[in-house]
């Protein structure tokens, strides 16, 4: 395996593990900050495309699981803004 490869593969481990705390403490109700998050998806995205076609088939799988939590998380962000909005409406005597 290449270099560049193994520096992917270390980024979509830490990518998923963000994604994994994330869901965890939005679930709680706690502050997330997914800056980090954003540069790490851009250098595995970047950096896969100088890939050869069988490293790249290689990590296919962990990176439609990556996206698939991904997505989870949009879910998750999009229905904790939705409680806030009610949190917000009810407060302001709507």
């Amino acid at each position: 395996m290449s270099e560049q490869a193994l520096e992917i593969w270390e980024e979509l481990e830490k990518a998923i593990s963000l994604v994994t705390t994330a869901r965890r403490m939005m679930s709680t109700g706690a502050r997330v900050d997914l800056t980090a998050l954003e540069g790490k998806i851009r250098f595995v995205c970047t950096t896969a495309k100088g890939l050869v076609d069988e490293e790249g088939k290689t990590m296919l799988p962990v990176m439609e699981a990556l996206i698939d939590d991904l997505d989870h998380l949009a879910e998750s962000v999009r229905s904790h803004q939705g409680q806030l909005a009610e949190r917000l409406t009810v407060l302001n005597g709507g």
